[in-house]
């Protein structure tokens, strides 16, 4: 494979969405990016481009960076969106920082493979772009975790594979997530990692460069079946608050 020099930042839970006053997560992310004021993109695919995301990532990110963002649930005719696989490749060849909302990540994976935009995503990423997202937005960029898009907590199976792991997001929120992680890992899922909300994990490659979060108290977890049994660990955290 190729030398990948892109990011990928995973969040279990935070940023702009579900923390409004406090910009922690989304500060460190544009801190990656190569250029300021960097081209931030929203890609909202998960929520069928729900227009009141939409405003809340504008009213977010205004004054911060150049906001853009990638609908695939818009009619052709609208001359704003790229219509074509290459169209979008070349939008996204502009941006600096791919960020992928929350919603249906079952739903999101088949939009982004029907318009080509999986593959995309992946040479933006071997080329030097910044990768990140919310929920769906954190799974999507694994082989494979732990989502609700068919209801009841189950496995994926098919994620992007940028990261050869499984992810779980949310995992302080929900009382049921760590319980069925393990069940899910002792099954055949992946090893991987979970994330609460407020933490997320930073990659540059395929490599782990650390844990962050935006809450004292948030963690992240790598978990993995260890000779028949689950094994939970927590990693090192950094607070973006100190310092």
């Amino acid at each position: 494979m190729a030398e990948i020099k892109g990011h990928i930042v995973a969040m279990g839970g935070g940023g702009f969405s579900m923390e409004p006053d406090n910009p922690l997560l989304d500060d460190f992310i544009l801190s990656l990016a190569p250029r300021s004021p960097a081209r931030v993109c929203f890609i909202p695919t998960a929520s069928a481009d729900s227009a009141q995301y939409l405003v809340k990532f504008y009213r977010a990110f205004s004054g911060r960076a150049i906001a853009t963002d990638l609908t695939l649930f818009d009619p052709p005719s609208v001359p704003r969106q790229p219509a074509s696989t290459s169209e979008i490749a070349s939008f996204v060849a502009e941006q600096d920082i791919l960020y992928v909302g929350g919603g249906n990540t079952a739903s999101l994976l088949a939009m982004w493979r029907v318009h080509g935009l999986a593959q995309v995503l992946y040479e933006a990423w071997r080329e030097g772009k910044v990768l990140c997202g919310i929920s769906a937005g954190m799974i999507c960029w694994f082989r494979d975790g732990l989502t609700d898009s068919f209801g009841a907590l189950a496995s994926l199976g098919d994620g992007l594979g940028f990261i050869d792991a499984s992810a779980c997001p949310h995992y302080d929120s929900a009382p049921d997530r760590p319980t069925a992680f393990h069940n899910a890992i002792a099954a055949g899922l992946p090893g991987g990692y979970a994330a609460d909300d407020s933490a997320a994990l930073h990659f540059c490659g395929q490599d782990l460069v650390e844990a962050v979060t935006s809450r004292a108290g948030a963690s992240a977890y790598r978990v993995d079946l260890v000779d028949g049994q689950v094994q939970e660990t927590k990693l090192a955290t950094r607070f973006l608050g100190m310092g």
